[in-house]
């Protein structure tokens, strides 16, 4: 009786630990090439990518959801090492049901994508809406179907999420923007900031890493308006100065209107009335360049007879977001529950 009281005991203790050990999901990461990403200018086309399963992925042949995240300017699919502990636990209590989520590298040598096809420096657009999906469907037990797709992500990732949402209302039907970027030119990136009077002044590489929001004109140049004639940054801006005198080149700054969402509404509102389910929230103390384009963005939505939901909340550009008690979990996750397909 004693060795088969043992026996049970330690049965027991590891159908426990066999259980704690499934209500965690799993991070795989992979390598996709896309033919779209082919450049000449250094921007690797082999992406790394990292897929969140969910608990007991792997001993069923349930089909789920997928919920794709773009990582912010500076970024890359690292960040999932830190999501994977909040997708647990909103699944675990049930802020949503079990789901994959993936988030791509599209991370370049200048920082950042905006998820935009350059056409000089890759098509990462195209890669995201196109290459990835098709990816992910042939390779897991995705429900591949729009109204199972939803698409998110933070700052320039939330700026591609809206993007990419706007263009492809039939891969993606539900959308989540946090505290995105590059919606219009506001502040740091209009003509009368400093960011184009240090700019003109800069004639390195090198010289620009000094200068933040120079880095990011940059990545706009590279993304919206790239000129392979012109080193050594490889684009044009729209803004230019010579001493204190501002010269606006209009067809560059038309080129950048073109890409930022706050002006693409007009072009796209057939697409956005498709769409199922669009949010945007902003922290009230982001700054300028987020409280106002978000506002902006809202605005022109509801004037254009667009529903969704717009929430500024108090924190900062970043804080709030990657906690248990913070937006992903407590917002954007239920708002995926809701509004995806979860059946087949």
């Amino acid at each position: 009786m004693k060795i088969q009281s043992l026996l049970l005991i330690a049965f027991l203790n590891v159908s426990i630990l066999s259980i704690a050990q499934n209500d965690k999901g799993t991070v795989v990461t992979d390598t996709i090439y896309s033919q779209n990403l082919e450049n000449d200018f250094g921007e690797n086309p082999n992406r790394a990518v990292s897929v969140y399963l969910p608990p007991n992925y792997q001993n069923s042949d349930q089909r789920y959801p997928v919920i794709y995240f773009l990582h912010g300017f500076m970024g890359d699919n690292k960040m999932m090492e830190m999501m994977s502990g909040l997708l647990d636990y909103a699944i675990a209590d049930n802020k949503i049901k079990p789901f994959i989520m993936v988030i791509p590298d599209e991370k370049t040598t200048y920082q950042g994508s905006f998820y935009s096809n350059s056409g000089v420096f890759g098509n990462w657009e195209d890669f995201t809406a196109f290459d990835l999906v098709k990816y992910m469907d042939e390779n897991y037990r995705t429900i591949p179907k729009k109204e199972s797709r939803g698409i998110t992500g933070h700052s320039m990732g939330g700026y591609g999420a809206l993007k990419i949402a706007m263009h492809h209302p039939d891969i993606f039907t539900t959308v989540y923007a946090i505290s995105p970027g590059a919606l219009t030119i506001v502040a740091e990136y209009g003509p009368n900031s400093n960011t184009f009077r240090e700019l003109s002044a800069i004639k390195t590489i090198e010289g620009l890493k000094k200068s933040y929001f120079g880095s990011v004109m940059m990545a706009f140049g590279r993304s919206w308006s790239p000129n392979p004639e012109n080193p050594p940054f490889y684009c044009d801006f729209p803004f230019v100065y010579n001493g204190d005198e501002l010269t606006v080149n209009q067809e560059v700054l038309q080129k950048w209107y073109d890409n930022m969402p706050v002006h693409m509404i007009d072009e796209n509102l057939e697409n956005l009335q498709q769409l199922k389910a669009i949010k945007l929230d902003w922290g009230r103390n982001a700054g300028d360049r987020f409280t106002l384009q978000c506002d902006m963005f809202s605005q022109r939505l509801e004037n254009t007879g667009i529903t969704h939901f717009a929430e500024e909340y108090i924190g900062t550009h970043g804080s709030g977001i990657y906690t248990k008690d913070g937006r992903i979990p407590q917002q954007v996750l239920p708002f995926f529950d809701f509004y995806l397909k979860f059946g087949e």
